[in-house]
């Protein structure tokens, strides 16, 4: 059995990479706020990050089917892994909209959502890390994963006033429209953080 320990320690591996680029696009998505100018090339950077996100899932539910001891259910570890994949699609989501409708430079609340979403991240890839150790890490999780609830609220809440502050000042309404669909994208990845965190809950709760 022991020799079945390295296989097991693989996934968290998998997953540390995987974080790590999901981390990753969420500060390429900030720098592409700071200086939207660099979009273009960023974005490019976004894409590759996405398909080496894509490969890392890949290899994991690769290694969900092959191996006969996995360190969680199954659905678990592939339910985690694609949570991980979601968000990176969505952080290139809503660069490539900012590209495509020429939605020029985004205002102070859609940088605001955004470094919200680079913190959040942060707090995955912390929860990720942690993995390793459910038991001895129970709590670490646990607050990290409140913490996550707390930005997605704050994300939720900034959302709501920068929509209503575009139909109020925004004079173009296509530009509302552009704006508001990218809006939405980024309140969406957010969202997607919070997911990400209630399913770490739930490995506290059922494996520690």
């Amino acid at each position: 059995m022991f020799g079945l320990k390295p296989r097991e320690e693989k996934f968290y591996d998998m997953f540390a990479e995987s974080t790590k680029l999901v981390c990753k696009a969420a500060r390429v998505l900030a720098e592409i706020m700071e200086t939207p100018e660099t979009l273009p090339a960023k974005l490019q950077d976004l894409i590759d990050i996405e398909h080496q996100a894509d490969d890392v899932t890949t290899a994991i539910i690769d290694r969900i089917n092959k191996n006969l001891i996995t360190p969680m259910d199954r659905e678990d570890i592939y339910t985690m892994a694609q949570g991980l994949d979601d968000i990176i699609d969505f952080v290139q989501g809503s660069a490539e909209r900012m590209l495509l409708y020429r939605a020029g430079k985004p205002s102070g609340g859609a940088q605001e959502l955004v470094r919200l979403l680079v913190q959040a991240t942060d707090e995955i890839g912390v929860c990720y890390n942690l993995l390793r150790n459910l038991r001895g890490n129970r709590e670490d999780i646990l607050r990290a994963v409140s913490r996550l609830n707390q930005l997605e609220s704050e994300g939720d809440k900034l959302y709501r006033q920068e929509v209503a502050r575009l139909f109020e000042e925004e004079k173009d309404p296509i530009a509302v429209i552009k704006w508001k669909e990218i809006l939405e994208h980024l309140e969406g990845a957010l969202d997607l953080c919070e997911d990400v965190g209630d399913m770490l809950k739930g490995a506290v709760l059922k494996y520690a």
